[in-house]
């Protein structure tokens, strides 16, 4: 029988959550039509609650964004970005392969990166320092020049001590997310994360980023504390 609408029901691999696809009527508009799909998230009642972790938060949220992305290749931007209170930095990748972070541990070779630093005690630190707003503005200056993979970048936040910037693919218009945070105290330390909103691989994209963001730093008298 045919009916005005449909739904598929699939159970998440990481909770006892299900999430629904629900197929509306098509749309006419000038001789095409458009499928709307409306993505709906339930618990199930069947276990006890318990209060989750920040990395298991960051999981379910990015397992959403993943089937929204299905639909909408750019995805929405994760509600997690930003500054963490508790502890203060920035967010944890989730358990996907697309992530990396200077939150994480060091012992996790897949997520974590190196931070930097804009006044090296071996370099500039000790001859000319510069200050955070200086240090602001070459980061600013190496995110619109270089273009790695020819992601396109696109400044969406800027505040004293933090910039987040959203970089398209040229082909189907992926998303990623990177954030540079300067920590308050006296250390010139820039924390960062970059991560992919779609998929679990991604080529190393995000790394490669950050490698070309830093070597472009390095030139202006940054260092990394690490390599990666």
């Amino acid at each position: 029988m045919a009916s005005s609408s449909s739904m598929v029901s699939s159970s998440s691999l990481k909770s006892n959550k299900k999430t629904h696809f629900y197929k509306t009527d098509p749309v006419s508009n000038k001789g095409s039509s458009r499928i709307s799909y409306i993505v709906c998230s339930n618990q199930e009642t069947n276990e006890p609650n318990k209060q989750l972790g920040r990395r298991e938060i960051i999981l379910r949220t990015s397992e959403i964004a993943v089937l929204g992305a299905i639909f909408h290749f750019g995805g929405k931007k994760p509600n997690y970005l930003g500054v963490q209170k508790n502890p203060q930095g920035l967010a944890l990748c989730p358990a996907t392969n697309n992530c990396i972070s200077t939150s994480e541990e060091v012992s996790d070779l897949t997520h974590y990166a190196p931070p930097w630093n804009y006044n090296p005690e071996n370099g500039r630190g000790k001859k000319k320092p510069i200050s955070r707003e200086e240090a602001m503005n070459e980061l600013i200056q190496v995110i619109k020049s270089k273009k790695p993979d020819n992601f396109t970048p696109r400044i969406m936040e800027k505040k004293d001590d933090y910039i987040r910037v959203e970089y398209e693919s040229p082909i189907m218009g992926f998303v990623d997310d990177v954030e540079f945070w300067f920590p308050p105290g006296k250390n010139s330390t820039v924390e960062y994360r970059s991560a992919s909103r779609f998929g679990n691989f991604d080529f190393e994209v995000n790394k490669k980023r950050i490698k070309a963001i830093r070597m472009e730093l390095e030139k202006k008298g940054w260092a990394s504390v690490g390599r990666f």
